[in-house]
């Protein structure tokens, strides 16, 4: 949009290329009251508001700061996730998309905020780190208010399928304290969104820490396994077994990731977390030590004033520095229940 106000712009104030014969002396004057009505022409358009004209600024990333009300994890962005705006980058010279900031003020290390182009300022970043330090952060500043910086930043991320439900939900459930004083209502017709909808998404971003640790990713966590777990959860006793459940899907999936392994699927965490209930509540289900591969390694068979009794498997694959360290997380839960070694 921009770029079509700009190439506009220019073709309205553009005098044309001159012609190679010198025109007449009656020519001259029509063709010269002819760009001088064009050009007031155009100057009184653009300063009536009809046309805008839009500046793209050349910036070091380093001077740019992300807006925390955006929806998208900076932190989470890698070189894997943005390996094909990248290499285009590359390809095309430079980045062609202005992204959107407006300025700031008081921050003597940023002269900018980022409301919308958050990879592509990940990217000319590691660009200029990466062999490419001349790439500029190219943008168009915008004047807006936190309320309208969100709702723009909201447009963007719907298009952007790397912008994980959880994330989104958050960045929802905040803006809806922070812009919109907790009337759901209110903030679903600003953001022209379904009431219903929105509504899940916020029960979705209520999730906690627990459980979404138990996925691979947060990004793994989406709307309808999210709101289906927040169901379960409005129920004290499923909770304390979900929640159970989850930190030992937790442990599994850091040791896949110590182990260079790949972590559990989303679809078996949900599963086992949804399933939780039904083998008991935290007080009677087993305390099980598995493998990334889903097979249990170690199961604490009772635990009473007589002390506490484990079964080791067989056909676990657990190593000896593994089970030990299993055993540390299982006594450690224990002691946390008041049902371990030391009461």
């Amino acid at each position: 949009m921009a770029r079509k106000q700009s190439d506009y712009l220019a073709a309205l104030l553009d005098d044309g290329p001159s012609p190679a014969p010198a025109p007449t002396e009656r020519g001259s004057e029509r063709l010269r009251g002819t760009t001088l009505l064009g050009r007031e022409s155009a100057l009184a358009r653009v300063a009536s508001g009809e046309v805008r004209q839009v500046t793209q600024l050349l910036l070091d990333p380093a001077r740019v700061r992300i807006w925390p009300g955006n929806a998208r994890s900076y932190a989470h962005l890698t070189e894997a996730g943005c390996r094909e705006l990248i290499d285009s980058i590359i390809a095309e010279g430079g980045q062609k998309v202005p992204a959107v900031v407006r300025r700031v003020e008081g921050d003597p290390a940023h002269d900018y905020e980022v409301i919308a182009g958050t990879r592509r300022h990940w990217s000319i970043s590691w660009l200029r780190a990466h062999s490419y330090p001349d790439m500029q952060f190219v943008a168009q500043v915008a004047t807006l208010d936190d309320e309208a910086a969100f709702r723009l930043a909201d447009l963007e991320n719907r298009a952007r399928a790397d912008v994980s439900d959880l994330e989104r939900a958050r960045n929802y459930a905040a803006a809806l304290k922070t812009h919109y004083g907790n009337h759901a209502s209110r903030m679903a017709d600003r953001l022209k969104l379904s009431k219903g909808w929105l509504s899940k998404m916020l029960r979705v971003a209520a999730l906690p820490d627990a459980v979404v640790a138990a996925f691979g990713s947060p990004a793994e966590v989406q709307l309808k396994g999210g709101y289906a777990l927040a169901q379960a959860l409005d129920d004290k006793a499923q909770a304390a077994a979900i929640v159970a459940e989850a930190k030992a899907i937790a442990r599994e999936q850091a040791t896949a990731r110590a182990k260079g392994a790949a972590t559990l699927p989303a679809a078996d965490v949900l599963r086992r977390l949804l399933d939780a209930p039904k083998r008991g509540t935290s007080e009677t289900a087993p305390h099980i030590w598995r493998m990334p591969s889903g097979r249990p390694a170690m199961t604490v068979q009772s635990a009473n004033r007589q002390g506490v009794t484990l079964r080791l498997h067989a056909g676990s694959g657990a190593s000896v520095d593994e089970l030990t360290l299993g055993l540390r997380i299982l006594l450690a839960e224990l002691e946390a229940q008041g049902r371990g070694l030391q009461r």
